[in-house]
């Protein structure tokens, strides 16, 4: 056994595993490369078709919708009718649009998506035509920051894509998008601090080498809700789809592309799907590695059935994002920007700073690591209870407070007419919309028709 070095509040690694990369890429060819590239690229683009057919199937049933259940043998028809029309569509430019920034925009956020696999490990090692290499493309040190590097430069495609058409609507989608990111890539973020802090290592080989006795998920099961929570947030997903709100900014930054120029944003959407649910994987739920079978199977960890055991928790992820967009509905814009900056981002720094003092206190203690973070998340959970229990003592002093955009005071229950600024103007909490004078004409006939006939009980809307 290789000596031990202790690397202070982290855990006692292997010298020769300082950096953290476990993968072994020494028998590695530029041939070998290039085919897991393309087995990459294909992997993502089947995995979309059958995300998109997997999806209507299950939202059918969920909704009791029968079309995409009936279109056809298993519904595969809709795939084909879905893909020939992308390509057949007419593909306008607008007038007044940054041609440039117009035309890479959706290429951009296509190109993104597809880079963060690189660095997923599928399985162990393996011999390919007589070369020992792990199931992954590339990893290195900080290969979790390239992850986060390259979700965040993903970003602009969308930010360009609102920008570029010099439109409203689109503009305002990708406003929404970018405020999206910024709040929940940080709870992310600091989720995945908490991992790097445990496994004591950057690397997506070695944080999968360091689930081999406990999975993170069980380990550190605070920061596994709180990213299945912000990558939801972050792939715009229902109930967190505002920057797509098909009800206020019709499909938002999108609005303005069609044909294959949509395709790509479309694709880039659902492989970014694939990607938070392979880094969940790959962080939380043990990579390739089986937890039951292994017990009882010694050979489940070994060879080439890893690499399904890995797409089947990659898919488990996909079905609950797809079950979640069928049950669940929108967050109203208000409620999902003080959740992510008032509940999520607090929660998630408590729990790394917890994390933090755990992990550097484990040397002087001896008390296990397993026991330490369940009575954490112990006390965690029962803060969070309190703080939904025990209620704010402010409330109706704060309610009464409430002022307007200009600083007027707004008195509960206060009539305000909504074309006074010359346009209309929805109410503020606190306030009630006057009655319109179609309303007050309805009410003044149904007045004065009971007083001509007060013995006739009239119901509207009953047909005679």
């Amino acid at each position: 056994m290789s000596p031990a070095t202790l690397i202070p509040g982290l855990l006692t690694v292997p010298t020769s595993r300082l950096d953290g990369v476990v993968a072994d890429f020494t028998e590695e060819t530029w041939w070998l490369s290039v085919l897991k590239a393309v087995f990459i690229l294909l992997f993502l683009i089947l995995s979309v078709i059958m995300a998109i057919w997997a999806e209507r199937r299950v939202l059918g049933r969920i909704q009791t919708r029968p079309g995409p259940n009936v279109n056809g043998p298993l519904g595969l028809p809709q795939l084909i009718a879905d893909a020939t029309k992308l390509i057949l569509k007419e593909d306008f430019w607008l007038a007044g649009a940054e041609k440039l920034s117009y035309m890479l925009a959706p290429m951009i956020a296509a190109f993104s998506a597809f880079m963060i696999f690189a660095i997923i490990p599928f399985g162990p090692q393996v011999s390919i035509f007589g070369h020992s290499t792990p199931l992954q493309l590339t990893d290195f040190p900080v290969a979790v920051l390239y992850v986060l590097a390259v979700s965040s430069f993903g970003i602009y495609g969308i930010i360009l894509g609102g920008w570029s058409t010099h439109s409203t609507y689109p503009l305002l989608g990708a406003v929404r998008s970018a405020a999206q990111v910024i709040s929940y890539e940080l709870s992310m973020s600091l989720a995945i601090l908490s991992v790097f802090l445990v496994s004591g290592t950057m690397s997506t080989s070695g944080i999968v080498d360091s689930q081999t006795a406990l999975w993170w998920a069980l380990g550190i099961a605070p920061s596994f809700i709180i990213y299945v929570i912000s990558m939801v947030a972050e792939v715009n997903r229902l109930p967190f789809d505002l920057p797509e709100a098909e009800g206020e900014l019709v499909a938002g930054h999108m609005v303005e592309y069609s044909s294959m120029k949509f395709a790509w944003y479309f694709l880039g959407e659902y492989i970014n799907m694939f990607n938070v649910s392979a880094v969940c994987v790959t962080l939380f739920l043990g990579g390739w590695r089986s937890f039951i079978l292994s017990s009882f199977w010694p050979g489940a960890n070994e060879g080439w059935w890893p690499m399904l055991w890995f797409i089947g928790k990659v898919w488990c992820l996909m079905l609950l994002m797809i079950i979640t967009r069928g049950t669940l509905v929108r967050f109203r814009y208000d409620h999902f920007m003080a959740f992510g900056w008032k509940f999520l981002i607090p929660v998630a720094l408590a729990w790394f700073v917890i994390v933090a003092l755990v992990q550097g206190s484990r040397s002087f203690t001896g008390v296990s690591f397993t026991a330490m973070m369940a009575v954490s998340a112990g006390i965690l959970v029962v803060a969070l209870i309190l703080l939904f229990v025990i209620p704010s003592g402010d409330q109706d002093e704060s309610h009464e407070r409430m002022l307007s955009g200009d600083g007027t005071l707004i008195i509960p229950g206060e009539e305000i007419d909504a074309f006074a600024g010359g346009f209309p103007v929805p109410p503020l909490p606190g306030q009630t919309l006057s009655t319109s004078p179609r309303q007050a004409r309805r009410e003044q006939q149904m007045a004065a028709h009971l007083q001509t006939t007060p013995d006739v009980d009239v119901q509207e809307g009953t047909d005679d």
